[in-house]
């Protein structure tokens, strides 16, 4: 049986005229998600994501297309209609109210019952962890208190839908690991469907079912983090996800086969692929003895569990991500060898062409 679709956009657009032309904010946008599922709008900014996220909330009207919440066109009803709630990237509290009254604030408006008020205060704040901090002023919390404010004002109205716009952006790298892992917790705890908006790519692989990459108003990839990871669609998206990202390299014609750009052997891909773009992840690139690649180390960082080696490769840069230390220095010699399953190719025009593992040469694979 199919899962519902809490949400699905179909050939949405926004476009704006400005001094510089006619801006594409979002071309064509479609999708669908499941309900009761975490998903990502993920991509640098002006990419369209945040864009995106206003015109679900009806923040923005579209120029083309249909928004559907819960399979009911919501395209041209106002915000309050589409039952959904949003958090911000400011929070929005209001500084004289209250950490209760902030939450409450929407349900005062609505006119819902004291009672009820209560009961619901009562449990969004054991969940967030805010039962004693009720009366204290937005001033006097921390900057995560504050965003769980924020998250309480969201939940306690009960929406089937939660929009969220890089609500992490403001705190610290510790902070944002912590909120992440509570937010996630908690979407799964109640079982609304959740659409957040962020630039970083560790928020969207460590906390997502399924992550939409956008690009000058497109999407590039629509999947699983772990398709993204092992298997990006074009070189966009080889380069935007994993860290350090992806090592892209020119190809060449050699004498057999293709090589990499400004070396002559040995051959990593077939004749007809020398036009294209060869892709191998760092942590996958293998440090070997005098067998492989020859390239020329430019730079070590020693990470504790591990070490981060930049080298040159036939004039082009690639990284290397090994375990541990390794006992090399600028300009030391590194060969390099990869599994055949890691490496990737990329065509001309920059999609993902598929290969046989058996492409790569026996000279080359760790």
């Amino acid at each position: 049986m199919a899962r519902v679709s809490a949400i699905a956009a179909d050939n949405v657009s926004k476009h704006w005229t400005t001094a510089d032309g006619h801006v594409r904010a979002v071309d064509g946008v479609s999708f669908s998600l499941a309900a009761g599922t975490l998903n990502v709008l993920l991509g640098p900014s002006g990419c369209g994501k945040s864009t995106t996220l206003r015109l679900i909330a009806g923040l923005e009207a579209a120029d083309g297309g249909r928004i559907l919440i819960g399979e009911r066109d919501v395209t041209r009803l106002p915000p309050a209609k589409r039952s959904i709630a949003m958090v911000f990237q400011s929070y929005a509290l209001f500084p004289h109210l209250s950490v209760a009254e902030n939450i409450l604030f929407g349900l005062r408006v609505r006119r819902v019952s004291s009672e009820e008020c209560a009961s619901r205060l009562a449990r969004v704040a054991e969940l967030l962890g805010l039962s004693a901090l009720l009366a204290r002023k937005p001033s006097q919390l921390s900057g995560g208190q504050q965003q769980r404010v924020a998250l309480g004002r969201a939940i306690i109205n009960q929406a089937p839908v939660c929009l969220m716009d890089e609500p992490l952006s403001n705190l610290d790298a510790q902070l944002r690991a912590e909120m992440r892992q509570e937010i996630r917790a908690l979407q799964r705890k109640l079982g609304i469907t959740m659409v957040y908006v962020t630039h970083d790519q560790v928020e969207a692989m460590s906390m997502a079912d399924r992550v939409i990459l956008m690009n000058s108003g497109r999407i590039e990839q629509n999947g699983a983090p772990v398709e993204l990871y092992e298997r990006p669609a074009n070189v966009f998206v080889a380069r935007f996800i994993g860290t350090p990202p992806m090592n892209l390299l020119a190809l060449e014609p050699g004498p057999d086969g293709a090589v990499v750009a400004g070396t002559e052997r040995p051959a990593v891909l077939p004749a007809d692929c020398a036009q294209g773009t060869l892709g191998v992840r760092p942590e996958h690139i293998v440090l070997g003895a005098e067998r492989g690649l020859r390239s020329t180390v430019e730079a070590v960082e020693y990470l504790g569990g591990d070490s981060l080696l930049t080298c040159r490769l036939g004039g082009q840069a690639l990284a290397v991500r090994t375990q541990g230390s390794v006992g090399l220095s600028a300009g030391d010699a590194a060969w390099l060898t990869w599994p055949a399953g890691a490496q990737h190719y990329f065509g001309q025009d920059g999609a993902r062409r598929e290969l046989d593992s058996r492409h790569a040469p026996a000279t080359l694979t760790a």
